[in-house]
């Protein structure tokens, strides 16, 4: 599943990184603790590798409601 945003992809990366043991889980955030804690490695690479071209800085919240 690819990520919806760029601000989602850029927290993917974080959590990934910290999955990896490449950085300290310490340093995570919001989104992506969050995303550390529950998403498997895989999930995180998925969201992680998505293209930035064309993708929005942030999610909508239009397209929040209409996903939910």
């Amino acid at each position: 599943m690819p990520a919806k945003s760029k601000a989602q992809q850029k927290a993917a990366g974080a959590a990934l990184s910290a999955k990896r043991g490449e950085t300290t889980k310490g340093k995570l955030k919001g989104a992506s603790k969050e995303m550390y804690e529950s998403m498997s490695e895989k999930q995180l690479e998925d969201f992680a590798e998505t293209k930035r071209k064309g993708l929005p800085e942030k999610k909508s919240t239009a397209s929040a409601r209409k996903s939910s």
